[in-house]
């Protein structure tokens, strides 16, 4: 008899575990595809939740919980964990089943949380994980007397290989049938007492004695240190060695974005190009095809066309932090923190923020310290986000050339990238720099942090971690870009131009008259109306800007020009100046209403929601003074 059906609800298992346990990894192995991303209700902790069919035949639902090293929970993420496992969490049932996730190599650390969660009375399955990197090391873990010291079922897995992860699904089963009375005995309590509490410290000395008692009667031999993780991290934490060799895979990742993309964005070029000319031949002239060709696969095929850039910038990412070298990069640039004032931990926000502002600025919550903690939400929109990374591509295409420099060593395309990554970096380190020594004095603490054994990426979860991301892109493109870009045609299409007008249409529609009224503003940067019209709706998201763009000059060009690339038509119809003035404006340009919004609900004030965007706006403004001005001056407008 499968479970599911003496459950009222398919059985839910919750992961928890240590940071770098290997938790969503196995997850991965459990899920495969079927799995999805979204936010817990009232907060912005990201919940991954998915599905996989038992051995048995039951439909059971699986959690990942952020990672956490105790149940007393220091962060909001921590938080989270404690809450759903305690079943404190608001419109979140309480798991069924928990498997607490350990690393074999660390013992000691894993086992303190899995005693913690025994005390909460429901039913608990062990993962040993990491146990081939755990054997590599000599280091020999005596599973059956682990799980009779413990007191629960301890399954031996190499996640990131799917070994054990037959022998997890038939625990798992095991375990449901235990609870339900499908084994043929008597049903098991499902929940029992509570007996969890916040330990004092008397407790706390009593959960590491009874670790080192389990270690004890389990532990055959503690093995040794990864000596590849020690001579390797010997030559990359090196004081002359680690910063520049940090600063050339950074360097390199930047020329990858560049290179290993335009293959696919010529073809997805392409592809939209023959869409929009099909289009274009199958409908009669009138509104819906100007809706359609000009409105929705010129606007949202603008964005769509840097997929591949996007991808080649997570997979760099996800081979970071799969591999262990992202926690290094964070110790390698401590000192350079410490150098303005920030507290160590800021490293870890501001490198999310590369991804996105928003997960940037919520971890941003381990920071303990109040004013260290609001100096790294106020620079996190400075790093530069992916959604910058359109909006520079498309300028760096229009006009800088493509060719390379220091001996055809050096694309001079990545190389400007670099420079842009590199000026968000230094001005977010400037402005810390003065916040810290005038809104946000205060003594600085030193950052303590685990520094994981190094790994090979496993080709699974990298494949999966770049799926997500395309869901997540498309996903964005096909909802909010798409709204977006239908309401900005509209704009662009209404009212119609006049009898006897000579220009194109737009030029006396809604956006135009917007455009044109807000030009005289933006003239001393260097905008030009069509671009002032972009930076409306690009209020929402930078990448809607180059959507925005797209469809504006796909409503104003005519002839050749319309058949162009959205890059030409910018080459053709922008001075050199004006393109490195909305450059510099988008490194400052405070352009995303979610960041500002995560900015207000995790200050719990509007306060510091108006300052961020004031000042990012009077930033953006005058670099992009400075910038047009001299550049006109030195090159000419």
């Amino acid at each position: 008899m499968s479970n599911t059906a003496v459950f009222a609800a398919p059985p839910r298992i919750a992961l928890v575990g240590n940071p770098n346990c290997g938790k969503t990894a196995l997850f991965n192995a459990l899920t495969g595809a079927r799995q999805k991303v979204a936010n817990y209700p009232g907060v912005t902790v990201e919940r991954k939740v998915g599905e996989f069919l038992s051995p048995a035949g039951s439909r059971v639902q699986i959690i990942d919980l952020p990672g956490t090293y105790s149940l007393r929970a220091r962060s909001p993420d921590e938080e989270v964990t404690r809450d759903v496992v305690l079943g404190r969490f608001e419109h979140e049932a309480p798991p069924d089943v928990m498997v607490c996730v350990a690393d074999a190599t660390n013992l000691r650390l894993h086992l303190r949380l899995v005693l913690e969660l025994k005390k909460l009375g429901r039913p608990i399955i062990l993962a040993l994980n990491m146990m081939d990197v755990a054997e590599a090391r000599g280091c020999s873990v005596d599973a059956a007397a682990l799980s009779a010291a413990l007191g629960v079922p301890v399954v031996p897995t190499v996640a990131i290989r799917r070994h054990g992860v037959r022998g997890l699904l038939d625990q798992i089963d095991r375990s449901m049938a235990v609870m339900t009375g499908a084994d043929g005995a008597a049903a098991a309590p499902s929940i029992a007492p509570c007996g969890w509490s916040e330990p004092s410290a008397h407790e706390l000395r009593a959960y590491h004695q009874e670790v080192e008692a389990i270690l004890a009667a389990a532990l055959r031999s503690a093995g040794r240190p990864s000596l590849a993780t020690r001579r390797i991290d010997a030559a990359l934490l090196h004081p002359a060695i680690g910063l520049p060799f940090l600063f050339l895979v950074l360097f390199l990742m930047f020329q990858a974005v560049f290179a290993w993309a335009a293959l696919p964005m010529d073809m997805i070029d392409t592809a939209l190009g023959w869409v929009q000319a099909a289009a274009g031949a199958a409908l009669p002239d009138g509104m819906l095809k100007s809706l359609i060709t000009d409105g929705i696969i010129a606007g949202v095929g603008s964005v769509v066309i840097f997929l591949p850039q996007i991808l080649v910038l997570f997979f760099f990412i996800l081979i970071l932090e799969s591999t262990g070298y992202m926690a290094r990069a964070a110790f390698l640039l401590d000192r350079l923190m410490g150098g303005v004032g920030l507290h160590g931990r800021a490293f870890i926000p501001l490198l999310s923020s590369f991804a996105c502002a928003v997960p940037g600025i919520m971890a941003a919550r381990t920071i303990e310290n109040r004013a260290d903690r609001l100096a790294t939400i106020m620079i996190a929109p400075l790093m530069t986000c992916s959604a910058r990374l359109p909006v520079y591509t498309l300028l760096i295409a229009a006009f800088v050339p493509e060719r390379t420099v220091a001996g055809g060593m050096i694309g001079l395309q990545g190389l400007v990238m670099f420079a842009l990554y590199a000026a968000g970096i230094l001005s977010a380190l400037a402005v810390a720099f003065v916040l810290k020594r005038t809104v946000f004095k205060g003594a600085r603490e030193p950052l303590l942090m685990e520094l994981p054994s190094y790994r090979l990426p496993g080709l699974r979860d990298l494949s999966l971690g770049l799926l997500e991301r395309t869901r997540i892109f498309l996903a964005r493109a096909g909802t909010i870009i798409f709204a977006i870009m239908i309401l900005l045609w509209f704009l662009g299409s209404f009212p119609g131009a006049p009898d006897g007008a000579t220009g194109p249409a737009i030029d006396y529609s809604f956006a135009g008259m917007l455009g044109h009224a807000l030009a005289p503003l933006l003239a001393p940067i260097g905008f030009t109306w069509q671009i002032a019209i972009a930076l409306v709706p690009g209020m929402a998201a930078r990448e809607v800007a180059v959507a925005a763009l797209g469809t504006v000059y796909a409503l104003s060009e005519t002839g050749d020009a319309l058949s162009g690339s959205l890059a030409g038509v910018l080459a053709a119809d922008w001075s050199l100046p004006t393109a490195l003035a909305l450059l510099a404006w988008f490194v400052f340009a405070p352009q995303c209403v979610s960041t500002l919004s995560v900015v207000k609900r995790e200050t719990n004030s509007w306060f510091w929601m108006i300052v961020m965007l004031v000042y990012m706006t009077l930033l953006a403004y005058g670099a992009a003074f400075v910038t047009f001005q001299l550049s006109s001056a030195l090159l000419g407008g």
